[in-house]
């Protein structure tokens, strides 16, 4: 009889032999999880972090490139470098310009943002006539004109940046469902 059983219970064995327990160590899989959750949501905010200057609004856009962290002119209620206020963006409007060769030209802005340029060539031992390469970013209100933004950004030029980019306030684009239809290109019949 223990012959018979010792058999059954080897059948047993070799038949349930595919369900075994199989040992699986998940702390590193969790240490990895952690982790990678930890640095998509730093890298994620840490992209979007470019303060926007007090009293202006930006316009929105849904592609492009996140903001880095660059030089900022700000153009609201006044003209802001760096967060310190240069003047107001009225008499921004209202300045003339002190070079017949270039008449976009703002004189006030024109020379804080050159003594600014100045300073960072001297940092970077760049000679004084060369461009920078340092980006400008300009966050200038909706509202805007046109033709002063283009003061604006003529301004800067003339002081030597090169790489000038326009900011807007970053919004999420249409879901698909509304990019597959038609956008509405006037009044509808009447």
């Amino acid at each position: 009889m223990s012959r018979a059983r010792e058999e059954r219970r080897m059948r047993r064995i070799k038949q349930f032999a595919k369900f075994r327990i199989v040992q699986l160590n998940l702390v590193p899989l969790v240490d990895t999880f952690v982790s990678i959750v930890f640095f998509a949501l730093t890298t994620s905010s840490v992209g979007e972090l470019a303060p926007v200057v007090p009293g202006v609004t930006l316009p929105q856009a849904s592609v492009g490139m996140n903001a880095l962290s660059q030089l900022t002119l700000g153009v609201g209620a006044d003209v802001t470098l760096a967060n310190r206020p240069v003047m107001s963006t009225v008499d921004a409007a209202l300045s003339a310009s002190d070079d017949p060769g270039q008449p976009l030209k703002i004189p006030q802005l024109y020379s804080e943002l050159r003594t600014m340029a100045d300073s960072l060539r001297r940092a970077r031992g760049l000679p004084a006539d060369q461009d920078l390469d340092t980006p400008l970013a300009i966050q200038g209100d909706k509202t805007m004109r046109f033709d002063l933004l283009s003061r604006f950004m003529q301004t800067a030029r003339l002081a030597g940046f090169r790489r000038i980019s326009l900011q807007v306030e970053r919004v999420s684009p249409p879901d698909e469902a509304a990019a597959g239809a038609p956008a509405p290109t006037g009044p509808g019949p009447d």
